[in-house]
C-alpha cells in the first residue's frame, strides 16, 4: 500500500471519490476507502453515474416519449399495424 493506492492481487486500486459516499461496495483499509468492485472509481463517475453504485437509483423516463426507429415505423404503417 502506498499513500495514493492499494495493490491487491497485482491490481492497483485508487481511493474512492466524493460521489461514492454512501455506497455499500466501499471498503476501508488503513483509514482510506477503496471500491471493492472497480479499481479506478473516478473513471466510472467521469461519464455519469457509476453502474456499481448501490446508493443511486436509476431514473425512469416519465415523459412518455419513446424513440421509435423511423424505418421500422414506416414498415409497420405500410402493413397496416
Amino acid at each position: 500500500m502506498s499513500v495514493q493506492s492499494l495493490v491487491v492481487n497485482g491490481v492497483e486500486c485508487s481511493p474512492v471519490v466524493e460521489q461514492c459516499d454512501g455506497c455499500e461496495r466501499t471498503k476501508e483499509h488503513e483509514g482510506v476507502k477503496f471500491c471493492s468492485s472497480y479499481p479506478a472509481p473516478q473513471r466510472k463517475w467521469a461519464h455519469g453515474v457509476c453502474n456499481f453504485a448501490t446508493h443511486v437509483k436509476a431514473e425512469i423516463d416519465k415523459g412518455g416519449k419513446v424513440k421509435i426507429n423511423p424505418l421500422k415505423a414506416s414498415k409497420r404503417a405500410a402493413r397496416g399495424r
